[in-house]
């Protein structure tokens, strides 16, 4: 089972853009401490496995998320974070809330439907130029493919690994929009999947979830 610990700060409210400014300035707090805050390594590489530390805004909160060894390191730094510096603003920190725990995750018998809290990025710069020349069945069909490989990458992150006969299902319900990443106009989605896959509150899935996107929450 893996480790999964939320740390959130209770007393601010942030528009959900803000996201990549938490994952910037802790990311620039810590940098000497750990390349899982910002998934940039020594010498300026990338880190490209499956963001351990992942930042977002849920409902206006501020919310760090934490994955195995991600979540060991969010509890070491929990008492040294005093306050955010937020696109220039300093907010003092005088109440934090850290949950940690042993969450289950993997293949189920049963079905599972989970909602998108933040919009989920499923297409790269090749997919999305197939994605978009198929007709609307087909692509509703893509996006389910998409949506099961990226659960696995997920599970992979996590250490969760899969029997070879245990097949990930998925079917999604989902409503296209645009969002704005890294100055470019991107195609993103909103709604919900349905699956037999078991994931942790609020972890990510898809591209830029370090950044808060694709954050999943079960709702039935």
């Amino acid at each position: 089972m893996p480790k999964l610990t939320h740390l959130t700060f209770p007393e601010l409210h942030f528009p959900t853009r803000s996201a990549h400014h938490l994952r910037g300035y802790f990311g620039r707090l810590f940098q000497e401490h750990s390349p899982l805050l910002h998934n940039h390594l020594e010498g300026g590489g990338l880190r490209y496995a499956y963001p351990l530390v992942q930042y977002k805004v849920l409902g206006g909160l501020p919310v760090l998320v934490g994955v195995g060894e991600g979540a060991q390191l969010l509890i070491e730094l929990f008492l040294r974070i005093r306050e955010l510096d937020i696109d220039g603003q300093r907010y003092p920190l005088h109440h934090k809330d850290l949950r940690c725990e042993e969450v289950t995750a993997g293949y189920s018998e049963s079905l599972h439907t989970y909602t998108f809290r933040t919009l989920w990025m499923a297409l790269n710069q090749k997919n999305f130029a197939e994605y978009v020349q198929l007709p609307p069945a087909r692509q509703e069909q893509r996006l389910a493919g998409l949506l099961r490989n990226q659960i696995l990458a997920a599970f992979k992150g996590m250490g969760v690994w899969l029997e070879p006969e245990q097949r990930i299902l998925t079917q999604v319900q989902l409503r296209q929009k645009t969002t704005t990443f890294k100055d470019k106009q991107m195609l993103a989605f909103e709604g919900q999947f349905t699956t037999n896959a078991v994931l942790p509150k609020w972890i990510g899935i898809g591209k830029a979830v370090s950044r808060g996107f694709g954050t999943v929450e079960r709702v039935g």
